[in-house]
């Protein structure tokens, strides 16, 4: 699995990507962490940007989870705060299900919808390969049309997401097998990997960031997940869309600072 570290000796932070994504979509929050003395860890999945991807892998959430716990191992790290956007949001409220010594607080970033995976942008993206079925099959970025409606779609602002930054997100999905690639880790998503998380088990501390202009998943989700976790406090960013790293990172890193200081304040 491929990690990028930013700054060294601070509380650990572990930032877990979405789908479509990679550890790139932290590139503007990480630093801030560093410099405000907490040492960031942002992880591509398995699978995804630059981590390897084994034909016959298991992609899907529980697995997502269990990597994510044998990562923090390589890194020596008992245990971190797990920040998920996204998908990453689910895989990361699995690994404080079933390791919650492993996670010390929670943030969850606009969490894809528990009660609907696969959630409306991979069932987008799997509507699209029939629409764009000659367009996929061609060309090394076959992958364009089905993942540029989904980055374009979670932002709302279309100059957060310029076709440059596109192209960025479009490079592991390169060429054909690239293609297929992006269509296995859509497949890996499964209902059945969060049936047996207790929400209500779930003790550790969780703040929730939801950008309210999520095209997605419902904005009344966010309410029903935060009712469910024990000890969340939910807190909106008016419009802002899914990848609020993207368009509010400032805003993102300071709610996440504090949230990390009032662990240390005694």
């Amino acid at each position: 699995m491929h990690v990028e570290r930013y700054g060294h000796g601070g509380a650990p932070v572990l930032l877990v990507h979405g789908f479509g994504t990679s550890s790139f979509v932290w590139r503007n929050v990480a630093p801030a962490l560093a410099v405000a003395n907490c040492t960031a860890f942002a992880v591509d999945l398995f699978g995804y940007g630059e981590s390897d991807r084994p034909f016959d892998a298991d992609f899907g959430i529980a697995a997502q989870a269990e990597y994510l716990d044998r990562a923090l191992t390589a890194l020596r790290l008992p245990s971190a705060t797990v920040v998920g956007l996204d998908l990453g949001g689910a895989v990361a409220l699995r690994l404080a299900a079933a390791r919650a010594e492993r996670v010390d607080r929670l943030v969850l970033v606009n969490p894809t919808a528990l009660d609907q995976l696969p959630a409306d942008d991979i069932r987008t993206l799997h509507r699209n390969t029939a629409r764009y079925a000659f367009r996929v099959s061609r060309g090394v970025l076959g992958a364009a049309p089905l993942l540029s409606e989904l980055l374009r779609g979670s932002v709302s602002d279309p100059d957060h997401m310029p076709d440059a930054l596109i192209a960025r997100y479009l490079a592991p999905y390169v060429g054909r097998e690239g293609v297929n690639h992006l269509l296995a880790l859509a497949r890996a998503v499964d209902e059945e990997d969060m049936e047996g998380v207790e929400l209500g088990a779930i003790q550790q501390p969780t703040l929730m960031v939801w950008g309210e202009l999520d095209p997605w998943v419902e904005s009344r989700f966010a309410d029903r997940l935060s009712d469910l976790l024990p000890d969340c406090r939910l807190v909106r960013l008016p419009g802002v869309g899914r990848l609020v790293p993207e368009e509010a990172p400032d805003a993102l890193a300071g709610l996440m600072l504090d949230f990390v200081s009032a662990a240390r304040r005694p």
